[in-house]
């Protein structure tokens, strides 16, 4: 690999996002579809994330020892309390969840979800035992402007402001630029490989090199078929955080295992 972490102490991982889509029944059924795709990759680690309401019947399905495991899209930093809507991140572990996503670009744009947000919802979610994919991402007009590394780097270190070493060993972050983010655009290898290898430089500046070279950074962005082996060939890329391509078993198994097979010949 392209890091020093020593062979075994980390994989890949391919997350499906499955946003607001889905029954019940089809939630389950491409869960289980899903499961039974990768029943051979040994190699990553597979998580999808239905909605809320469906999160404690899909884990059923799968099992509490599943192949796949189960994420929330989003939590609340607080346990308990008056807050109609949302959701704590003890009551994702309670429905099975072992992951959460924070800090989605359509959070943070549709729903003004703030740098400050997204640290008091990791915090939380690492306390409940949660492992959080952090996503952060630039828009078009920041890209365009040159700022994409200022802008991620702020994001980063605001997620992670006040996180230990430990806790971020069991956090990965996600590199979303919102301009790739459900228009068909896709940031290029080495466009995604150029923001990934920043953050990780940036974790091993503040942090450590051993910290920073275990960290999962996942790439999210228009991510399919297509398109994984070129972004999984990149050094800096871990992984896979997939939104529309998820919504098919297929599709998102292909990703899963043509993803993982170049990840393992690195």
């Amino acid at each position: 690999m392209s890091n020093d972490v020593p062979a075994g102490e980390k994989r890949p991982v391919f997350a499906g996002n499955w946003k607001l889509f889905g029954t019940l029944a089809e939630s389950v059924a491409l869960a289980t579809d899903v499961q039974a795709g990768v029943a051979g990759v040994d190699g990553a680690d597979v998580v999808v994330a239905p909605s809320f309401v469906a999160l404690a019947t899909v884990t059923a399905r799968l099992g509490a020892t599943a192949r796949v495991a189960v994420a929330g899209q989003d939590c609340y930093w607080e346990a308990k309390g008056a807050f109609t809507g949302e959701i704590a991140p003890a009551q994702l572990v309670d429905a099975g969840c072992r992951y959460v996503i924070i800090g989605h670009s359509e959070r943070r744009q549709l729903m003004g979800e703030t740098d400050a947000d997204v640290n008091r919802k990791t915090r939380a979610a690492l306390g409940a035992g949660l492992k959080p994919i952090i996503c952060i991402g630039e828009t078009l007009a920041e890209r365009d402007g040159g700022t994409t590394l200022a802008v991620v780097e702020r994001q980063l270190d605001a997620a992670l402001r006040d996180i230990s070493d430990a806790e971020l060993g069991r956090s990965l972050v996600a590199y979303e630029p919102v301009w790739a983010i459900g228009t068909g655009r896709t940031a290029t290898p080495a466009q995604a490989q150029e923001v990934h290898h920043s953050i990780r430089t940036r974790v091993a500046a503040t942090r450590s090199a051993a910290v920073a070279a275990a960290l999962p950074i996942l790439y999210g962005g228009s991510v399919k078929p297509d398109n994984i082996r070129a972004l999984m060939a990149e050094v800096d890329v871990d992984g896979a955080l997939v939104g529309g391509a998820s919504l098919s078993a297929d599709s998102f198994v292909r990703i899963v295992k043509e993803g993982t097979e170049v990840w393992l010949r690195s």
